[in-house]
């Protein structure tokens, strides 16, 4: 009699570990898959190297806006929320609206980094473009 007490808790202790490492990796896989935050709108800083001015742009997902002379529309963003200091990531593509030549449409098409800005430059005669945020 004894015996099967012993087996029972045995048993019991067997699917308390089971139970236990599942909600473990579960958490883990949880914790992962929110720890980049895909945002709806994008913050912007544009400098007109011209008048030495900066106007900071919202910017929704999607939609091109026009300032001045560039279309601007940002495909995608991500933001990091978890960490310490949280790298910020858009896809933006920039067109200038003074050149009608096809081939030379777009003047930047592809990531932005808030982090290094030096990765994938912007460049561009007349503006200068910066990631700010990402919501």
């Amino acid at each position: 009699m004894l015996l099967i007490k012993n087996i029972k808790v045995g048993n019991l202790n067997k699917i308390l570990i089971y139970i236990i490492i599942y909600t473990f990796f579960t958490q883990i896989s949880f914790s992962q898959s929110t720890d980049n935050f895909i945002g709806n709108k994008t913050d912007i800083k544009i400098l007109d190297k011209i008048s030495s001015k900066n106007e900071l742009v919202n910017l929704k997902n999607g939609e091109e806006t026009v300032y001045k002379d560039l279309a601007i529309r940002v495909m995608k963003c991500t933001n990091s929320e978890l960490d310490d200091n949280p790298e910020i990531k858009a896809y933006i593509q920039v067109r200038d609206l003074t050149k009608t030549d096809n081939d030379k449409v777009f003047v930047f098409n592809g990531w932005m980094f808030s982090s290094s800005p030096s990765i994938a430059p912007f460049d561009h005669p007349v503006y200068d473009i910066w990631l700010v945020d990402c919501y």
